[in-house]
């Protein structure tokens, strides 16, 4: 039979359908059914939540305290306070991308399963699988960063507490794998995934404001406006500053990264096409107020010689930052601890952005092993074979962190790169068939959106190339940035797999059409209107 043309014949609106009757499980079902997919989990997420989840990973602040630990040394004050708002734009024109896309396209499968339907006939499985695989490599070591960055915060309380413990890279990472084993649990029971992912939210943003009014407030001197709007500190070894910049751009990048993470849960949210761009806006708006006024706190507050913060033996800079405001060891603490609650946060919401990525891919037979990766539990509601896959491989990556710091610093790079490759691909296929010749969702900005889809290309490619520069000069084995080494890894891994395995048992889009009127017609079975026959 013909494939149906999902852009063109996409369902009415609620309005429109048995005259208001129906559910609105049943009209999203049924729109889910429309591209080849059956509702497999409930649609238990609001968009308070599912905001819970997308901003809980940005979570920008936090993101921006853990990067103190290289960024000062690559930019200072100036990097983070423009930084941010650099990035902000840019991240802006991807949020609105990824919401476009969302929007007319609302799929568990995100930029992977938009690549496949959006991308030529010819090119659409590959560009599809190769899309899948960067986006979930690029989930895997977004949670292996955040991991180590409320692990080394744990160390870094446990050091200022007893002054005669030295710490070393084995301890690092004990508490990386205890955060992620932890974390994990989290994932394990859907019904009380949404108010684990509100808590986290609200947690962020009660900590972000108790630490940006005390820290201020109790300091008992204050930087002038010069150090913290004019400041370029240069320790990277780079004699031309713009590099010294850029490298250093990375770490509040890496506080912007995956804005996708809301598009994955489009099948657990009622009205997804209104819902998820709504998340990541939100997402965008939440993190640049909330870091940028932070960043701006927390540098005015700084008391002593900056170069103490650098080289703090708690080996985090935030926290003796803390402490030189506070000039109080269990202040300093307790507002660390705030921070790591908010980074579990983080990671809890991770493991819910690479868990529904390894069984949303699955499910189209795009990794290994997909017949159990792709199941759900009928009790949990989750898809508990692909959580605990993927933090299994989390915690292997995190034996990387005791070879090499170097190393497992440069997968921070990639998974920004990655994602952003991910983002990329789907944008080119929607440019490459014409933005308008699909249907478009309730969130469409028409030119704006043109010019978001260009700049989210030309910064794919600024960061590709851009981002592999070494970290520091002179460049030895200790300090080389390892990240196109990482490229080189994921790449031989998909290619082997797309040859021997993928490119004959991957479900693209003329397979998953040809299955839409059992799809459809058992969505219909199910709420009882009937067959489609």
């Amino acid at each position: 039979m013909a494939a149906p043309d999902y852009e063109k014949n996409a369902p009415a609106d609620t309005a429109d359908i048995d005259n208001g009757k129906a559910s609105s499980v049943d009209l999203d079902a049924m729109k889910l059914a429309e591209m080849g997919y059956t509702q497999d989990m409930a649609r238990n997420f609001s968009v308070w939540s599912v905001l819970g989840v997308g901003f809980s990973l940005t979570n920008s602040w936090f993101g921006v305290s853990a990067a103190l630990v290289t960024g000062i040394n690559s930019g200072g004050p100036l990097l983070i306070i423009y930084g941010i708002i650099i990035i902000a734009l840019v991240s802006t024109c991807v949020g609105i991308s990824l919401s476009e896309l969302a929007s007319a396209l609302p799929n568990a499968g995100g930029q992977y399963f938009w690549a496949n339907e959006l991308a030529p006939k010819k090119y659409a499985n590959f560009a599809s699988y190769l899309t899948g695989w960067f986006a979930w490599a690029g989930s895997i070591f977004t949670s292996a960063s955040v991991a180590l960055a409320v692990g080394s915060a744990l160390v870094g309380c446990y050091q200022l507490g007893h002054p005669d413990f030295v710490i070393q890279r084995w301890h690092g990472f004990v508490a990386y794998q205890m955060v992620n084993i932890f974390c994990f649990f989290f994932n394990c029971y859907g019904k009380t995934l949404p108010k684990v992912a509100t808590i986290t939210l609200w947690t962020s943003l009660v900590s972000f404001f108790v630490i940006m009014v005390t820290v201020p407030a109790v300091a008992p001197t204050h930087q002038h406006a010069k150090f913290v709007f004019a400041t370029f500190i240069n320790n990277t070894g780079w004699a031309e500053g713009g590099i010294a910049f850029i490298v250093g751009l990375v770490n509040t990048n890496w506080s912007f990264a995956c804005l996708d993470c809301a598009t994955h849960l489009a099948e657990e949210v009622h009205h997804p096409e209104r819902m998820i761009p709504i998340a990541i806006m939100g997402t965008v708006a939440i993190g640049f107020v909330t870091s940028w006024f932070w960043s701006m706190a927390m540098f005015f507050s700084i008391v002593g010689d900056f170069n103490d913060i650098i080289a703090s033996a708690t080996g985090v800079p935030i926290l003796e930052l803390f402490h030189g405001a506070l000039n109080n060891k269990a202040g300093a603490t307790f507002l660390e601890v705030l921070i790591i609650t908010t980074g579990l946060g983080c990671l809890i919401a991770s493991h819910t952005w690479q868990s529904r990525l390894c069984w949303s891919f699955s499910r189209d037979r795009g990794l290994p092993g997909h017949q159990w990766l792709s199941k759900v539990h009928p009790k949990l509601d989750v898809p508990v074979n692909a959580h605990f896959a993927s933090c299994v491989i989390v915690a292997i990556v995190g034996c990387l962190y005791l070879a090499s710091l170097t190393a497992f610093n440069s997968m921070i790079t990639a998974c920004i790169v990655l994602l952003y490759l991910s983002y990329a691909i789907p944008v080119i296929a929607l440019l490459v068939k014409g933005r308008s010749n699909i249907k478009h969702g309730p969130f469409w900005l028409g030119p704006i959106g043109l010019l978001s889809n260009i700049v989210l290309l030309c910064w794919t490619l600024f960061t590709l190339v851009m981002y592999s520069f070494p970290y520091a000069k002179p460049v030895t084995a200790a300090n080389m940035n390892y990240v196109s080494a990482v490229y080189a890894v994921v790449t031989i891994i998909i290619t082997v797999d797309w040859v021997f395995r993928g490119r004959k048992s991957f479900r693209g889009a003329g397979e998953r059409h040809s299955d839409v009127t059992d799809v459809i017609d058992g969505v219909r079975r199910a709420s009882g209107t009937g067959s489609v026959h």
